[in-house]
């Protein structure tokens, strides 16, 4: 039965996405958590570059003043922290991902076929 509005299709790129498999009832929203923690992992990645380049200059125009120079170094040293902290992360995700058989960064759901 045709509506008011006439019938309303889904996109091409969801009716791709269903065909292949992966377009079950409720993974919506877990696959852009995924893609969410992701972007996050990117994000902390630029901001590091851009963290590491600001200590540099910093380091550079510090001009030999001891305290300068420890303010550059402890802001290359908690860059180079918190990247180790967000690799960690995606780490620690694929080891849970491989022991347990649930793929964390990558999940599927499985539920009934509508």
């Amino acid at each position: 039965m045709i509506g008011i509005f006439g019938e309303i299709l889904a996109p091409p790129a969801i009716e791709k996405y269903q065909q292949l498999g992966n377009g079950q009832a409720g993974s919506g929203l877990i696959v852009f958590m995924s893609n969410l923690f992701k972007l996050a992992g990117a994000i902390g990645g630029i901001y590091l570059v851009f963290q590491l380049i600001t200590a540099g200059y910093a380091y550079l125009s510090a001009n030999g003043d001891p305290k300068n120079t420890e303010k550059a170094w402890n802001q290359i040293w908690q860059s180079l922290l918190g990247m180790v902290i967000i690799a960690s992360a995606f780490i620690i995700a694929g080891v849970i991902g491989r022991i347990t058989g649930i793929n964390i960064l990558n999940p599927t759901i499985y539920g009934p076929n509508p």
